[in-house]
């Protein structure tokens, strides 16, 4: 959100169990429909093909939100 305060597009990408506190956040910070990606969680265990699996996986959310980005 301190990205697009200052003109960057940027979308957040959170696992599933923390989409309240992502959304609490964007509410906290101003920005209540601020846009983030969600992935299945955990992810911390993953190995680096199981990464990569992952950000295949918000891929599209991400591109979708930085597209719809107001200017």
């Amino acid at each position: 959100m301190q990205l697009e305060g200052l003109g960057v597009p940027a979308i957040a990408i959170c696992t599933e169990p923390f989409e309240s506190g992502a959304r609490a956040m964007t509410m906290l910070g101003g920005i209540p429909d601020y846009p983030f990606a969600l992935i299945q969680h955990p992810i911390g265990s993953l190995t680096p093909e199981q990464i990569q699996e992952r950000a295949v996986e918000a891929a599209p959310q991400v591109i979708s939100s930085l597209l719809a980005r107001r200017v």
